[in-house]
């Protein structure tokens, strides 16, 4: 059973999600937040699989709540996806860096929904070819952040280039058809270089790979 938990401060979009979310046998909607304040609150009660997070709201708004959700160890099995009302929401950028899984639109369809929460779920990013295109655009204007113990050192060139098409918005047997391996062993590659960076998730070895400068946006 996936276990959801709801936040944002429009009560319609609470309670339209929850229905649909509801009526599927492996999701349980188990609480429902009207700010990051309350929402942190109840994630640490609940324990969900996904967040789904609104990124503008009152008290506490959803970048934050991701930031501390994503800074707390007994949190780490939980998933935030933000929820957003454009796609190319201005906030997109400071919410990967905040730990987000990935984006939704709130006017998303009902099956993709249902999907995004199950691939959430699983540990997978949720990041729209759109999405990565902005933010491999995002640097291409800007001088690599090459930090001391990043980690860069100890991956192998396998993990290199698993992670390098990673960047580009490949999923695991897209991976693994480009690199003639099998879907488990690019899958494990991916994992493996998430720990070495020490990435909460595939989003946030997006958002490393660039700004570590192990990918160059002009190659991507």
């Amino acid at each position: 059973m996936i276990r959801v938990l709801l936040v944002d401060d429009q009560p319609l979009i609470r309670s339209g999600f929850r229905a649909l979310l509801d009526l599927e046998d492996d999701i349980e909607v188990v609480a429902e937040a009207a700010d990051g304040q309350e929402g942190l609150a109840l994630a640490r009660q609940h324990l969900p699989d996904v967040a789904l997070i609104d990124i503008q709201m009152a008290v506490m708004n959803g970048i934050e709540a991701t930031r501390r959700i994503a800074a707390d160890p007994s949190l780490a099995g939980v998933h935030v996806v933000m929820l957003t009302n454009y796609g190319m929401d201005e906030y997109v950028f400071d919410a990967l860096r905040a730990g987000a899984a990935g984006f939704l639109v709130k006017d998303i369809m009902p099956e993709d929904l249902l999907h995004s929460v199950r691939v959430a779920a699983r540990g997978d990013a949720l990041l729209a070819p759109v999405i990565t295109r902005r933010l491999i655009d995002r640097y291409v204007s800007q001088p690599p952040l090459t930090r001391a113990g990043s980690g860069l050192e100890e991956l192998t060139s396998r993990e290199r280039e698993a992670v390098a098409l990673a960047a580009q918005g490949l999923s695991n047997d897209e991976i693994a058809h480009r690199l003639v391996i099998s879907p488990l062993t690019a899958k494990t590659h991916v994992n493996r270089a998430m720990a070495k960076l020490h990435a909460r998730d595939r989003a946030q070895l997006v958002v490393l790979a660039y700004e570590s400068g192990l990918v160059s946006p002009r190659n991507s």
